[in-house]
């Protein structure tokens, strides 16, 4: 008498087993959701300059709340959702290292990364200061909150009233400008920074219409809630 039917079913059996702890994990939140920033896919790579920052910030609050820990290896960069984790590349040594977003910046024009302490000396380039790097997204932990919005940063400066004349002239081409006031190691810089903007490509435009009428050196950075 030949067993194949008995085998058929009892494979079924289990393929319906497994769908239903399937289902019932799923409907019990055993099963994450993928998370998913518009413009910010996994897998998302941008290429650049990049810097680091160490003493004259460490214990300094980040953009995400947590304590700047210049031993830990974390980045600021401008745009990437906070909670970002990257694999960020030297293209010099070809050596690399796996961080993650928990501040802004650099608020320096050309560079897309400031790498901590920890960061650019697994990279090496700690006695250079800067390196060129490729940045690749590849998970998301910690923080994920909804994205604020997109602003237009079109100078700094440690005079307030030289701050305050650039947001003037600012201030009649893009509404929501504003003077940022920071302390930094170096001494309170006034930050001007204008409009408000909900996709990159968006501020990007604006930010090369601002540098060609008021001959600016603008970039681009996300303003947290």
């Amino acid at each position: 008498m030949s067993r194949r039917p008995q085998a058929c079913c009892a494979r079924w059996l289990v393929l319906l087993l497994v769908s239903l702890l399937a289902a019932t994990m799923a409907a019990c939140g055993g099963t994450p959701k993928p998370v998913y920033f518009p413009g910010y896919p996994i897998g998302f790579v941008e290429r650049g300059v990049a810097s680091w920052y160490g003493p004259g910030f460490h214990g300094n609050k980040t953009a995400n709340g947590e304590r700047y820990d210049m031993h830990q290896l974390t980045a600021a960069h401008r745009t990437l959702p906070l909670g970002s984790i990257a694999v960020v590349r030297s293209l010099s040594t070809d050596r690399q290292v796996t961080i993650r977003i928990n501040d802004r910046g650099p608020f320096a024009r050309g560079r897309v990364l400031d790498l901590s302490l920890a960061g650019a000396q697994a990279l090496g380039m700690t006695g250079a200061g800067t390196d060129q790097i490729e940045l690749r997204v590849v998970g998301y932990q910690g923080r994920t909150a909804d994205m604020g919005v997109l602003r237009v940063q079109v100078g700094a400066f440690s005079d307030q009233q030289n701050a305050l004349n650039l947001l003037e002239r600012g201030k009649h081409l893009y509404q929501g400008g504003r003077v940022q006031t920071v302390d930094l190691p170096e001494g309170t810089r006034y930050r001007v920074q204008i409009g408000q903007f909900s996709t990159e490509a968006q501020a990007e435009a604006a930010a090369a219409h601002l540098d060609s009428v008021l001959g600016l050196q603008s970039f681009v950075f996300r303003d947290d809630p």
